[in-house]
C-alpha cells in the first residue's frame, strides 16, 4: 500500500482552515504546482509515455461549459496517468481561428478608429491582428488554469507560430507535389457576410418556412411553355436549361427544343436526366441554375451547360443579371417575381418548410457559388483511415460513432482549404503573369517554375484554419523535423473532444496522421457530447440559460465543478447531451464539505501519531499488527476501491470512478470507519485502547491518504491541501500531485473482515431503521435481540455485538439461534435473513407498532386477495404470457410470506 509524502509547500501549518474556503488555496496550490514543473514531462524520461493533446480552443474563446467538461474529463486522465507512473504529457495550445478572429478585430478597428482592413492594408491589418492576440489571445489558457488543469506549459504552441507555420507549408507542398493538392473552378459555398468560401463541413442546415414559386418558361419556337418551380426565383438569372426526365410521356418530344429567357433574351435547351428530375414532383420540369446549386453543376457537367454566375462577393447581382445589378439575393427575388408576374409568366405559389444552409462561422445564408478556389483529393487519404478504424488502430468511445464515421468518409468529397481572409496561413502558391500557372514552393520563388518568369505575385487567400490543425498531434512536437518529442509521445495515447468536431478535425487528424507520419495519431478517441441546461436544452445567451464555469469557479470552487462534471459523464458515454444545474454543483460542494470536516476531526486526534511507526510495523502486511475489525476492513476496502477505480478509468466509466470515490469517501470513511474510530481514539477510552491507538490512527490517515489520492485527479486542489496535512513516512513525495496513484496491495485484502463488517452493518442500519420509523428519542438505549439462521453468522454478531451495541444506540444485545417469540413487545426489521427485534420499553411503544403492523397486515391482506383474484381468473391466465402468471405466483408467495411475519409480531404483542 502505497503512503503520502513530507512536502515542501505553500503552507505547512498542521491543521486546516475551520471552514473549507477553495479562493483561500487553488490559485495557491496552481501557482506551486506550475513554480515546480510538476506539469512537464521530460522526452527523455525512462517511464512509459502517455499523451495527449488539447483540442485548441480558439484564440478568441473563452472557459464555456462544454470546455469545461472537455478539460476536467482530460485533466483527470492526465493526473490519473501522472500518478500512475506514467511519463504523462498533455500538450496545450491554442487555434488562430481565422474567421473568428478577423471579424473581431475588424469589428474593434472599426468601433475605435472608423477604418475597414482594406484602409489600412494587409500587412497593418495583420500587425493589429497579432497585437490583439498579445492583448487577449491567452484569456483562455489562464481559465483553464483555474479550472485546474495539469497542461505541460512548457509545450505551449499556437498554431500561427513560425515552426507550426513552416509545418503548414510543407504540408500544404508535400500534398501538391503528390497530387493531391489542385487549384480548379468548383461551385463551393460562400459565406456572404464573411466573404469567403467555407467547405460543406461549415455550413449547418435548418429547417425554414419558405415559398416554393411557380412560373412558366416559353418555347423558343412559340409551341408552348415549361412550368417550374423554385424556392430561390431570383437564380432564373442564371438558368442555363430546363430538365425533365427522358421517360415522362408528357414532355415527349420537347428534349433539345429551345426556351428563350423571357427576361434576359438568350436561349438555353430541354435536356433529358433522368439523375435530377423526379417525375412525381410537380411538373416533371426542373430548371437548371450550374452556377448556383451543387446537383445543378452535376448536371450541368453531365450536360456540358454554359454555367453563369449572377452573384458577386458581396451576394449582389452581378452583370449578367441584366436590369437586377446591384440588388441583394433577397431584393432580387421580389423584383424579378414582381416580373414574371408583369409578363404573364406567374403561375402561383404555395409555402414549404425546406432545408436552407447557413455559415456555422457568421450565421448567414450561404450562397453556392461558382469560384476558383484550392482543394484537396479526399479519397486516397480516406481510404487508410477507414481501414485503421476497421482494424481497430483507432477505438471510438463510445463504440457508435464509428458507425457515423464511416458512413462519412465513405461518401467523402474533396475539401475546399483556401480562404478568402488576411488572417491565417497563406497559401504557399506565386501567380506567374506570363504563363498564368501558380508555383508552389516552400520559400518565396525568384522566378516562375514554368516559364522562368519574374512576374510572381502571392495568392492572396489564406488556408482554412482546419487544415492547419489537422496536422495538431505531430506539428506541435516538432514535424517535419524528427524530434525526440515526436519519437516519445507520437502517436498520442487519448483524444478527448467534442462529437461535433468528428469531421472537423477529428477524421482529418486520422488521415494526416496516417499520410505524414505513417501510424494513427491517437489509439482512442473519448467523445463526449454536449452540455445543456437542466430541461435538456442548448444553452444560449438569446434563451438565457447560459452558466458561466468561471462564476461557479469564483462562488463554489474549481473541484467542485470538475467533480460535478464528471459525475455527470454517464451521459456522455452513452452518447445523450448532459444536462447541467447549479444544484449539481452544490451537492459536490457538500462533499468537500463532508472531505474538509472529516480531515479537520482526524487531525485532531493525530498529534502523537508517528507514520514511520505504523509503515515499519505493516511493511511485511497486517497480519502481525493484530488489527481490531474495523482497521481490517477500512484498510481492506480502501483496496477494493483502488482496484475499482482504476478499472473504470481503464474502461472510461469516469462517472463510475466518481461515484465508487464518493461512496468510499462519504459512506465507508466518513459515516462508518471515522465513526467506529471516535470512542477508540478518546483519550478517556481506557489503557486498551491507549495501546492500540496508533493502529486507529494509522488507519484513518491510510484510508484518508488513499481517498484523496483516489480523488485527486477529480479535485485537485482540495485533495493537495488535505494531503499535504496528513502525517507521512520520510520518504514520501513532495506533492500529492507525484505520488502514485493507490494500488491493489493483496497482503491488506481481508475477505472475511469485509464479510464480517457487512453483516454488522446491516444489522445496524436495521436497528436505526426501527428506531427512525419508530421515532424511538436518541436518548434511549433499547435492548435488541437478534435471531440467525446459522452459527457462523451468531458466531460473528457474537464477536462484535459491542460494536453494534455503540453504532446502533443499545444498551445490550442478544444474539440466539432460531427461537420462541420473546416475552418482550419488540419491532421487527430484517437484516438480509438475521432477524431484528428492537424491544419496545413502553406500552405506548407497543400500541404505536401495533396500530403500524395493523395498518401493514391490512395492506398485505388487500395484495393477498388481489393476486389470488388475477390468478384465479381464467380470461387473464389464459392470455398472459407464461413468464407473467410465474411472476404473479412469486408475488402472492413473497405476501404470504410478509403477513405470516406481521402475523407473529402481532402475536408478540398480545
Amino acid at each position: 500500500m502505497t503512503t503520502p509524502t513530507t512536502p515542501s509547500s505553500p503552507e505547512t501549518q498542521d491543521t486546516l482552515e475551520k471552514t473549507y474556503d477553495p479562493s483561500r488555496l487553488e490559485k495557491r496550490w496552481y501557482d506551486h504546482w506550475v513554480e515546480k514543473k510538476y506539469f512537464h514531462a521530460d522526452a527523455q524520461a525512462p517511464k512509459a509515455p502517455w499523451s495527449m493533446v488539447i483540442p485548441p480552443p480558439n484564440v478568441t474563446g473563452s472557459l464555456h461549459m462544454g470546455h469545461a467538461l472537455g478539460s476536467t474529463i482530460e485533466d483527470i486522465f492526465t493526473r490519473w496517468r501522472r500518478m500512475a507512473a506514467y511519463n504523462a504529457m498533455w500538450l496545450p495550445g491554442t487555434d488562430h481561428a481565422g474567421i473568428a478572429t478577423q471579424t473581431v478585430v475588424e469589428r474593434e478597428l472599426m468601433k475605435v478608429e472608423g477604418k475597414t482592413r482594406h484602409d489600412l492594408g494587409r500587412d497593418e491589418f495583420i500587425k493589429k491582428v497579432w497585437n490583439w492576440r498579445e492583448r487577449s489571445g491567452n484569456r483562455i489558457l489562464d481559465q483553464l488554469k483555474a479550472l485546474g488543469c495539469s497542461l505541460d506549459w512548457d509545450r505551449l504552441k499556437f498554431t500561427m507560430d513560425p515552426d507550426y507555420s513552416a509545418a503548414v507549408i510543407e504540408c500544404f507542398v508535400r500534398l501538391h507535389e503528390e497530387g493531391l493538392i489542385y487549384r480548379a473552378e468548383r461551385l463551393i459555398n460562400w459565406d456572404v457576410e464573411s466573404r469567403t468560401a467555407l467547405s460543406d463541413l461549415e455550413v449547418e442546415y435548418k429547417e425554414i418556412q419558405g415559398e416554393l414559386y411557380e412560373f412558366a418558361y416559353p418555347l423558343a419556337d412559340g409551341s408552348g411553355e415549361l412550368v417550374v418551380a423554385t424556392t430561390r426565383t431570383e437564380t432564373m438569372l442564371g438558368d442555363t436549361a430546363v430538365a425533365v426526365h427522358p421517360d415522362d410521356p408528357r414532355h415527349a418530344g420537347k428534349i433539345g427544343k429551345m426556351i428563350k429567357h423571357p427576361i434576359l433574351g438568350y436561349e438555353f435547351p430541354i435536356i433529358g436526366d433522368a439523375t435530377l428530375v423526379d417525375m412525381e414532383f410537380g411538373t416533371g420540369a426542373v430548371k437548371v441554375t450550374p452556377a448556383h446549386d451543387p446537383n445543378d453543376f452535376e448536371c450541368g457537367k453531365r450536360h456540358n451547360l454554359k454555367m453563369i454566375s449572377i452573384l458577386d462577393v458581396a451576394g449582389k447581382i452581378n452583370d449578367n443579371g441584366g436590369p437586377f445589378k446591384g440588388l441583394s439575393a433577397k431584393e432580387a427575388r421580389k423584383a424579378v417575381k414582381a416580373k414574371l408576374a408583369e409578363l404573364g409568366l406567374e403561375r402561383g405559389s404555395k409555402t414549404m418548410t425546406h432545408s436552407v444552409g447557413f455559415s456555422q462561422r457568421s450565421d448567414t445564408i450561404v450562397e453556392p457559388m461558382l469560384s476558383t478556389q484550392w482543394f484537396v483529393k479526399m479519397e486516397p487519404l480516406a481510404a487508410p483511415a477507414i481501414a485503421a478504424v476497421e482494424e481497430g488502430k483507432v477505438k471510438f468511445v463510445p463504440e457508435s460513432w464509428s458507425k457515423t464515421y464511416f458512413h462519412w468518409m465513405n461518401n467523402i468529397k474533396d475539401w475546399c482549404i483556401s480562404r478568402q481572409l488576411w488572417w491565417g496561413h497563406r497559401v504557399p502558391a506565386w501567380h506567374c503573369a506570363d504563363c498564368k500557372v501558380p508555383t508552389v514552393a516552400r520559400t518565396t520563388p525568384d522566378r516562375c517554375a514554368h516559364c522562368g518568369s519574374t512576374k510572381l505575385t502571392q495568392d492572396e487567400d489564406v488556408l482554412d484554419t482546419w487544415f492547419s490543425s489537422w496536422l495538431w498531434p505531430f506539428a506541435t512536437l516538432g514535424w517535419p523535423n524528427e524530434t525526440r518529442e515526436l519519437k516519445t509521445f507520437y502517436p498520442t495515447t487519448v483524444l478527448d473532444t467534442g462529437y461535433d468536431i468528428l469531421f472537423f478535425w477529428v477524421a482529418r487528424m486520422i488521415m494526416a496522421g496516417l499520410h505524414f507520419m505513417g501510424k494513427v495519431p491517437f489509439r482512442t478517441v473519448y467523445l463526449h457530447t454536449l452540455v445543456t441546461d437542466e430541461k435538456g436544452e442548448k444553452m444560449s445567451k438569446v434563451k438565457g440559460n447560459v452558466i458561466d464555469p468561471l462564476d461557479i469557479i469564483e462562488k463554489h470552487g474549481a473541484d467542485s465543478l470538475r467533480f460535478a462534471l464528471a459525475w455527470l459523464t454517464t451521459s456522455a458515454s452513452q452518447g445523450k447531451n448532459i444536462k447541467f444545474a447549479i444544484g449539481n454543483v452544490d451537492d459536490a460542494r457538500r462533499f468537500a464539505n463532508k472531505i474538509w470536516n472529516a480531515t479537520r476531526f482526524a487531525l485532531m486526534n493525530l498529534q502523537d501519531y508517528e507514520p514511520n511507526r505504523f509503515a515499519d510495523r505493516t511493511a511485511e502486511g497486517p497480519d502481525g499488527a493484530e488489527f481490531e475489525l474495523p482497521e481490517r476492513w477500512i484498510l481492506s476496502r480502501a483496496q477494493r476501491v483502488s482496484d475499482d477505480v482504476h478499472k473504470a478509468l481503464e474502461e472510461f466509466r469516469i462517472a463510475d470512478a466518481a461515484q465508487i470515490i464518493y461512496h468510499y469517501i462519504w459512506n465507508e470513511v466518513c459515516d462508518w470507519y471515522i465513526e467506529l474510530a471516535k470512542g477508540r481514539l478518546s483519550k478517556d477510552a481506557g489503557p486498551q485502547a491507549a495501546e492500540n491507538r496508533w493502529k486507529v490512527q494509522g488507519a484513518l490517515v491510510t484510508a484518508l491518504d488513499v481517498a484523496m489520492r483516489l480523488l485527486h485527479p477529480f479535485m485537485p486542489f482540495i485533495t493537495e491541501e488535505i494531503w499535504q496535512k496528513l502525517p507521512k513516512p520520510d520518504t514520501a513525495p513532495q506533492s500529492i500531485v507525484i505520488t502514485l496513484y493507490p494500488i491493489t496491495d493483496v497482503r491488506f485484502v481481508d475477505e472475511a473482515g469485509e464479510a464480517s463488517m457487512d453483516l454488522v452493518q446491516r444489522v445496524v442500519t436495521a436497528i436505526r431503521s426501527v428506531r427512525a420509523e419508530r421515532n424511538i428519542p436518541s436518548i434511549a438505549r433499547n435492548a435488541v435481540i437478534l435471531t440467525v439462521a446459522d452459527d457462523y453468522k451468531k458466531t460473528i454478531l457474537d464477536g462484535y455485538k459491542s460494536i453494534v451495541a455503540e453504532q446502533a444506540k443499545c444498551k445490550e444485545v442478544t444474539v440466539r439461534r432460531t427461537g420462541g417469540a420473546p416475552s418482550e413487545p419488540v419491532a421487527v426489521a430484517m437484516a438480509g435473513d438475521v432477524e431484528v427485534m428492537v424491544v419496545l420499553e413502553s406500552a405506548a411503544d407497543a400500541g404505536a407498532e401495533k396500530d403500524k403492523l395493523q395498518k401493514e397486515r391490512a395492506k398485505l391482506v388487500r395484495d393477498v386477495e388481489f393476486y389470488n383474484k388475477r390468478l384465479g381468473n381464467p380470461a387473464f391466465v389464459d392470455k398472459a404470457p407464461p413468464d407473467v402468471i410465474e411472476k404473479d405466483k412469486a408475488r402472492l408467495a413473497d405476501t404470504h410470506a410478509a403477513l405470516a411475519k406481521v402475523d407473529e409480531a402481532l402475536a408478540r404483542l398480545g
